[in-house]
């Protein structure tokens, strides 16, 4: 594609009539890729005459975008990439420092008229955010690499640093353009913190994430010094997209065993709001491979290969330098091969090309030339050459294509691998010869290629046997395997993957949208009413509400902030204030006891100390706790096999926690001790089950805090302000005493800390104890 900048302005967006949600008609989606899907030439001579042309590497993924502009209006965000002279003057790089802002300009008015907005970024950036934290930070570690490198962290520091300020960037360009009714798409590993930026900037706009890369297990990832960042970052999407179900259960189980989030196989719970987490495998232009197939030079190349190869079976390969291709792994397996199965010697050739790694590695090219120099002695003669290597070598879309139709097989032996469309473009051209294709079982395409004759990469003598099977396979089965892949390719384009993507997305926003919202607190009302008011009752929960949930509960200290807040509302005569929480007498004695005129609750309703007595009452004394020898049976049992679990002994309850222990095992093993405690306690004792977050408590049935809240309203006739804070099941017992009870609505403010998708009780919602915090700040402002 070739364009000039010689333009008086883009052209208005085209406007569509495909409405997806039942109240709002979605009708663009911005799709925010690391790199624009062109490459850039310019010619200074003519006035700034830019060139376009289509960017070969990551075709599927541009390939899959583009499609979805036969029923939406896109826009495509990216960052522009290096840019080069034409060839009439050198083709050199342009330096940062060469690129002015008439440059800027009119390329960005060029791109506008293809809806391609520009990200512009500085040497510093583009170095720090791609060359810095991308490729030497996370492609590694997605790929199963460690570093090998020790070094005092500051390097790491400032590319961490421009990894944020480059996400930002993007995130910024979203934002100025978003319009409402907008869908965001964002693309890969480059850009991990942009959903969570774009979320606390646009919180109800539609975000939708694709990993194009592996995603690793909790055991690697939690290396990453930055992992909480990263996962919280990509949590800001609605839905998160991988390539296959492998990567989706490992992002899931990072989200659980890094940050403790609770999950199901579909999605992660994020203070309760779902991510969506799904398998998207991606396809090819199908259309478009079938299309240049029948380039006249395909088929001159093809005649050209056939010549230079006469008699010779051929074995083709295609991939990047680097460690995780597994180019050694082929050539090892290779060897291996003329070895085991000499009858193919002199018969049998492998082409091997490679082009440059995304991270060099001389070591391994080292390596990669001294074995195909082995091989070729060892096997080779002066009429034959076993192992022919093209490394660097500058192979045009006709020469790999004719390359690819006139294989006898494909050869992929990757050790991991995110996608690998080499697999794909294979299978299209090979619709005349039926080739087999031997795919290693650690690539992203392997299982949606199941035709395709699996190998483990590292097993030499198991692709060896793959090898000889495939030569020896008969024409029948090569045919038939060859349609049932073919079939699933040109079923499952880029096309279908990105309208699946969509699809479900919009799907699952609907499925949002028509399940009951809580609205956030509206703080001015609250406030107007708390003006307002003469006998006002506070009523707060602490773990989750005044302070954050933390791994080792004594560590939730409250924080002066707090403390304060506290203090000065307790001082005034209206204000009935009360704290009521999960917590044991002592803890509530050591946090809070010294402030006067403050009510507590400890152990869900079980105690209750009335403000200024300094005397706890116990509520449940002439309740039987002869339950408690059977249930610590069922406790011990279970903390026994149960690693990092413990028991908490309560006056009044026993509570078993699980928040140290595996969380996955943890989570299992706590319904494993409820179906236990339900079918052999439940039936016999008056006791209840209490499930917490990483905890479940047995406690006497009708003790809880909505019986304090009972007792509360009784001992404060006239109440004509309640404010309830809470954030776990416990606390929607006090939400359901204060609905039911005789207060009018207008005077109640029942509020849950969570997402307003949240199932709850409570009227209203807020994000975070922080905000807890501020509403009580503002009350005391009223006061004083």
């Amino acid at each position: 594609m070739v364009s000039t900048a010689k333009t008086n302005g883009s052209t208005a967006p085209r406007q569509r009539s495909l409405s997806i949600y039942s109240d709002v008609e979605h009708k663009r989606i911005i799709n925010v890729t690391h790199l624009i899907p062109y490459e850039l030439e310019i010619n200074e001579k003519e006035q700034h005459h830019w060139t376009l042309k289509p960017r070969h590497e990551h075709s599927a993924l541009y390939s899959g975008i583009r499609s979805l502009e036969a029923e939406w209006d896109t826009l495509i965000i990216g960052y522009v990439g290096e840019i080069h002279y034409d060839q009439e003057e050198g083709g050199k790089l342009m330096e940062p420092t060469q690129f002015t802002a008439d440059h800027k300009a009119t390329l960005l008015e060029l791109l506008q008229k293809d809806r391609v907005l520009p990200v512009f970024l500085d040497e510093a950036e583009h170095h720090g955010h791609y060359e810095g934290y991308c490729k030497s930070v996370l492609w590694p570690l997605f790929h199963y690499m460690l570093w090998d490198a020790v070094t005092d962290g500051r390097v790491e520091k400032i590319n961490w640093d421009q990894y944020v300020k480059v996400n930002q960037r993007f995130a910024d360009q979203i934002i100025e353009v978003y319009r409402p009714g907008d869908i965001v798409w964002i693309h890969d590993y480059h850009l991990l913190l942009v959903p969570e930026m774009l979320r606390k900037r646009l919180p109800e706009a539609p975000i939708g994430l694709f990993i194009h890369a592996p995603f690793p297990s909790s055991e690697i990832f939690r290396c990453l010094p930055k992992r909480n960042e990263v996962l919280n970052g990509m949590l800001g999407a609605n839905q998160i997209g991988f390539q296959t179900y492998s990567y989706a259960s490992h992002f899931i189980s990072n989200c659980t065993r890094i940050l403790g989030y609770e999950s199901t196989p579909k999605g992660v719970d994020t203070q309760g709001s779902i991510v969506a987490v799904s398998t998207f495998p991606i396809g090819i232009d199908v259309q478009e491979v079938e299309e240049q197939r029948k380039n006249p030079g395909v088929a001159t190349k093809m005649s050209g290969i056939r010549e230079m190869y006469t008699d010779k079976k051929i074995i083709v390969g295609r991939d990047k330098l680097d460690l995780v291709k597994g180019v050694m792994q082929k050539l090892q397996a290779f060897e291996k091969f003329l070895i085991d199965y000499p009858q193919w010697r002199n018969k049998v050739v492998l082409i091997q090309v490679t082009s440059p790694a995304l991270t060099e590695s001389p070591k391994l090219e080292r390596k990669v030339s001294e074995l195909i120099a082995h091989i070729n002695g060892t096997f080779g003669s002066l009429e034959f050459t076993p192992v022919h290597h093209y490394h660097n070598h500058a192979i045009d879309q006709d020469e790999y294509l004719a390359l690819l139709s006139v294989a006898d097989i494909g050869l992929i032996t990757s050790v991991r691998d995110g996608m690998n469309t080499t697999s794909l473009e294979y299978i299209m051209c090979q619709r005349e010869n039926h080739g087999p294709l031997i795919l290693s079982e650690f690539t992203g395409m392997a299982g949606s290629l199941s035709s395709a004759i699996m190998v483990n990469p590292w097993d030499y003598t198991g692709v060896a046997k793959a090898i000889n099977e495939a030569l020896e396979m008969s024409k029948e089965e090569r045919k038939a395997k060859h349609l049932q892949l073919y079939n699933h390719i040109t079923a499952h384009t880029a096309g279908y993957w990105a309208k699946s993507f969509i699809k479900e997305l919009c799907s699952y926003l609907i499925t949002q949208e028509q399940s009951k919202s809580t609205p956030y607190l509206k703080v001015d009302s609250l406030l107007n009413q708390f003006r307002k008011s003469n006998k006002r009752l506070i009523l707060l929960d602490y773990d989750g509400t005044l302070t954050p949930i933390v791994r080792t509960p004594s560590a939730a200290i409250p924080p002066k902030a707090i403390l304060k807040a506290l203090k000065t509302l307790a001082l005034d005569s209206r204000n009935n204030l009360w704290i009521i929480s999960g917590r044991d007498q002592e803890a509530l004695d050591e946090w809070l006891s010294d402030i006067p005129g403050l009510g507590l609750s400890a152990e869900h309703g079980s105690f209750i100390k009335y403000p200024n007595t300094g005397k706890w009452v116990n509520l449940t004394e002439d309740v039987d706790m002869g339950w408690k020898t059977d249930v610590m049976e069922i406790f011990s049992y279970y903390t026994e096999r149960t690693q990092g679990s413990s028991i908490e002994h309560k006056r009044c309850s026993i509570t078993w926690h699980y928040r140290q222990a595996d969380p996955v095992y943890g989570a299992f093993q706590a319904k494993e001790m409820q179906n236990h405690l339900e079918s052999a306690i439940m039936p016999k004792l008056p006791v209840e089950i209490l499930l917490g977050k990483k905890n479940l408590e047995v406690r006497p049935t009708l003790i809880n805090k909505g019986e304090i809240i009972k007792r509360l309203l009784g001992n404060t006739p006239d109440v004509d302000f309640v404010f309830c804070a809470g954030d776990d099941k416990t606390d929607e017992d006090m939400f359901r005493a204060l609905r039911k009870s005789d207060l009018d609505e207008e005077f109640i403010f029942c509020t849950t800390i969570g997402s307003a998708s949240k199932k709850t009780l409570a009227q209203w919602h807020v994000g975070s104890p922080e905000e807890i915090l501020n509403v009580l700040t503002r009350m005391i402002e009223i006061d004083y």
